[in-house]
């Protein structure tokens, strides 16, 4: 992709982005892992295209989507990590076919130093991730389940259709597969979805949309 760090990184010294754009761009397919707990950041990836969904997964095995990465965000425990030399205490799985770039730890430090953009660019980066996280946290602590798990099944459906099992819609919203299989089940009985294996039909827009803002 010709041009692509000049584009997300406007400023930075004409050799630093060609050094950049000379990294090999990786395609990794969908369910593709890209990291999990305990692992050290060897490299900081640079998302040109597709989604990366970043989970924690409990001792219970309760699972909670944390964030995804798409082009043009960062991810903040790669971001931290290298930073601080500390491993990761997540998962990330490529959600779509994903193509990055992957720049090694030392010129991610060497770029740190010494170019303005670069550093703007992640600082940037993540003071927005810290924002999303600050309302994650938000939302699971104050918000209750049937608004988020309304409020996700709008944002996910495709032509009125949500293709996610009962674990991934518990783990987008921060709650148990158990809660949400219930609270399903009340939505159905209510006229608001139908659901099957993996699927799930929105049938009352409005509705769904009336509940996501119930506090």
């Amino acid at each position: 992709m010709s041009g692509w760090a000049g584009r997300l990184l406007p400023g930075l010294d004409p050799a630093d982005t060609t050094r950049i754009e000379s990294l090999p761009v990786q395609t990794l397919p969908r369910g593709a892992r890209l990291f999990g707990p305990g692992a050290r950041p060897q490299a900081f990836a640079i998302v040109l295209s597709g989604r990366i969904e970043v989970s924690l997964t409990g001792p219970s095995g309760r699972e909670i989507l944390l964030y995804a990465v798409e082009p043009g965000q960062s991810c903040i425990q790669t971001t931290l990590g290298l930073l601080g030399d500390e491993p990761y205490s997540g998962d990330a799985i490529c959600a779509t076919e994903v193509r990055l770039v992957l720049l090694p730890a030392a010129l991610f430090h060497a770029l740190m130093a010494r170019a303005e953009p670069f550093r703007g660019f992640v600082f940037r980066a993540l003071a927005v991730r810290m924002a999303d996280m600050t309302a994650l946290l938000e939302r699971v602590a104050f918000t209750r389940v049937e608004a988020r798990l309304a409020e996700a099944l709008l944002a996910l459906a495709q032509d009125g259709t949500v293709e996610a099992t009962h674990a991934e819609l518990a783990a987008r919203i921060g709650s148990a597969r158990e809660v949400v299989s219930r609270r399903l089940e009340a939505m159905t009985r209510r006229g608001l979805v139908a659901t099957d294996r993996g699927r799930v039909v929105v049938r009352d827009t409005a509705a769904l949309t009336r509940l996501s803002l119930a506090v």
